[in-house]
């Protein structure tokens, strides 16, 4: 497989080397906003018609039934139990250490505010089925969606061409708690649980990463103020950062279990490490894709538009990693600890040889729904307060009011608020 190899590329050309690899967008914007405005006007027949179109799937009922969910659990091996059961462990320890309690402040004295931490209702989560049922996800949005206390939660997956969910989701979504299961995929799902239709409730935030068709529904549904959504999660991403310390089998097989997402998926190596090290990457490449079968096509293409940078400092290389602002980053390096104080920019950071990846989007109790797409520079990985509003509080006695009366009449008074300032004296003159 022949990457591109960029050796110390200049400052003004680095946007053109990290640029995301992306489908046409105007053509992705075009049919969602098209599906939307179906399900909008149709409903849930605009869905039936999605899954025959695209999951070539003539669906009756959208909601599994609890009989489906029975034969699901019998078709899940022990270990995969037991798999799940660890896993939901570490994640459920990770979590449930996010809550806390807001206290009250005492401003001065007869000013008293506070905040108080709230469930979100109604959420929705959008569980990828299609190259890859992500059962894992299951967990990762499950669980702290319990921990924050969420009434009503639903779930929304794709099914086969015959109308079934892979008994993994299934098996995972009922282990957590969640009974809500639609069988829908795709802009679809994420336009039904931002309308509403007869079927499928409407939520108040939708969660879940997805391909770049989901992600362009999230983003509609926001930017046209239907529902919250948790972030913009599209293909999967990884950078890594590599000195002489990194073991190139390690990197070859972190960049092969990256491109396995999704074609489109994004990888970047920068690297210290002169072209014999990075010819050695590129071999190991080549050398481990023999062995995998079942994807080889998709990571090859996701390979063709990864991308090599040799810097001459790490110091530039976290330059670069700082502007890329990736879903998850590798730091293979001897230092890596205090390398990763000067990253700003990153959804999840990986330290170390012995940090793969692959461990965090399982079991390691981290959570694997992350921002894409540059948006780590201002969105975080979702949390437990993903889940969660806060309503602010104020209780103000009569002494309180008179000490700041002063100060808010002046400032009402400048905004030319004449009733702000009326609101307030109307207390203290009584």
């Amino acid at each position: 497989m022949d990457i591109k190899v960029h050796i110390n590329p200049q400052l003004d050309i680095w946007k053109l080397i990290i640029d995301r690899y992306s489908t046409k967008n105007i053509k992705i914007k075009q049919e969602v906003k098209s599906i939307i405005n179906n399900v909008k006007c149709e409903g849930d027949l605009a869905i039936k018609n999605y899954a025959k179109k695209y999951d070539h799937c003539n669906l009756k009922n959208f909601l599994v039934s609890k009989k489906e969910i029975l034969i699901a659990n019998s078709k899940i091996s022990y270990q995969l139990k037991k798999s799940i059961d660890i896993a939901f462990r570490n994640i459920n320890s990770f979590h449930i250490k996010q809550l806390h309690k807001e206290c009250k402040i005492q401003i001065l004295s007869g000013v008293r505010c506070w905040r108080k931490f709230i469930p979100i209702e109604k959420i929705g989560l959008y569980i990828p089925g299609g190259s890859a049922p992500l059962f894992s996800t299951v967990l990762m949005l499950g669980i702290p969606s319990k921990i924050a206390g969420c009434k009503d939660v639903i779930l929304c997956t794709p099914s086969n061409q015959y109308g079934e969910i892979s008994p993994s989701i299934l098996y995972t979504a009922q282990y957590i708690g969640i009974n809500k299961i639609y069988k829908v995929g795709g802009a679809q799902a994420i336009a039904a649980m931002a309308i509403g239709t007869k079927s499928i409730p409407k939520v108040y935030k939708i969660f879940g990463p997805g391909n770049s068709y989901v992600t362009e529904a999230k983003k509609n549904v926001f930017q046209n103020g239907m529902v919250s959504i948790d972030m913009p999660a599209g293909p999967s991403e990884v950078a890594i950062l590599a000195d002489d310390t990194a073991v190139p089998e390690y990197v070859a097989s972190d960049m092969l279990s990256q491109a396995e997402h999704d074609a489109e998926s994004y990888i970047l190596l920068v690297t210290i490490n002169k072209l014999n090290w990075v010819e050695k990457v590129k071999q190991e490449l080549n050398k481990q894709l023999e062995y995998i079968k079942v994807k080889c096509e998709l990571i090859k293409e996701s390979l063709r538009h990864s991308k090599i940078i040799v810097v001459s400092s790490l110091e530039i290389g976290i330059k670069i990693i700082n502007q890329v602002a990736p879903e998850h980053l590798m730091i293979c390096c001897q230092d890596s600890i205090n390398l990763s104080n000067k990253i700003t920019n990153a959804g999840s950071i990986f330290l170390g040889n012995y940090s793969p990846v692959s461990i965090g989007d399982y079991i390691s109790g981290t959570n694997h729904v992350l921002p894409t797409n540059g948006y780590a520079k201002s969105y975080s990985g979702i949390s437990v307060n993903s889940f969660m509003k806060t309503i602010s509080f104020q209780q103000i006695s009569k002494n309180g009011l008179e000490t700041l009366s002063t100060a808010a009449n002046i400032m009402a008074i400048e905004e030319g608020m004449i009733a702000h300032q009326k609101s307030i004296n109307i207390r203290l003159n009584k």
